[in-house]
């Protein structure tokens, strides 16, 4: 079983703030993402200034964006297992919700922790394994005991094809057919007949420079470039 740390590195998130989201997490990962993807795991909390267990993967709660240029290419734990990272001032300063983003990150980590799975849509296209972007909006997420979390696609939404009425495309039942996107989402594309990453939203696709430590980002880089990270931004 997948052991996943969700860390308090922010100086304005509280632990106990932090620590009430984690039993919705789990739910959410053993209820709605188990029945979609087959995933199991466990999340557990690791408070501020407690060390992360050995062994496990980590999802760390940082403070602002700008710490991403210290982190940099800083994509694995020290053990060389998967970490996420969620910039909690960031994400409150655009009017948005951490807890929607955190859920975002956790399930887009287990899904594809590796950061280096896509499904081939047409000859020469490939969208990123990216379950939250698609949904990513606060509007679409949903409650699990008081608590918003991020909605996420399901396997059929990378499947260009006729399905049975009532297929889910995402767990919310927000999205109509495959390859679509709401208002707001987006997804990471990969056209082999040009070069590199692109994005595509609902009204248009474009290329833009990936916000450093983002999966988009990592995607783009050689696996030798990817360095081992501490938890905390002080020990990088």
């Amino acid at each position: 079983m997948t052991h996943v740390d969700i860390i308090n590195a922010t100086t304005t998130l509280t632990n106990e703030a932090v620590a009430a989201i984690i039993p919705p997490l789990q739910i959410q990962v053993s209820r709605d993402l188990a029945t979609a993807w087959g995933i199991i795991a466990s999340v557990f909390f690791v408070p501020r200034g407690a060390s992360p267990t050995k062994g496990h993967w980590w999802l760390v709660l940082l403070d602002n964006s700008d710490v991403a240029g210290a982190l940099g290419y800083h994509d694995i734990t020290t053990e060389g297992l998967p970490i996420g990272k969620v910039f909690v001032t960031t994400t409150q300063q655009a009017g948005l919700s951490w807890t929607v983003t955190t859920s975002h990150e956790l399930a887009e980590m287990l899904v594809d922790p590796d950061v280096n799975l896509a499904a081939q849509v047409s000859d020469t296209r490939f969208y990123a394994y990216e379950v939250g972007d698609p949904v990513e909006a606060d509007a679409l997420g949903y409650l699990i005991n008081g608590v918003l979390l991020s909605d996420f696609v399901t396997p059929a939404w990378f499947e260009a094809l006729v399905h049975p009425v009532g297929t889910l495309f995402d767990h919310a039942g927000h999205l109509t057919g495959p390859l679509q996107l709401a208002a707001g989402g987006y997804i990471s594309v990969l056209d082999v007949r040009s070069s590199g990453w692109m994005q595509l939203t609902a009204h248009a696709s474009y290329r833009q420079r990936p916000k450093v430590g983002s999966r988009r980002e990592r995607r783009t880089l050689p696996r030798a470039q990817w360095l081992r990270s501490t938890a905390y931004v002080g020990l990088v």
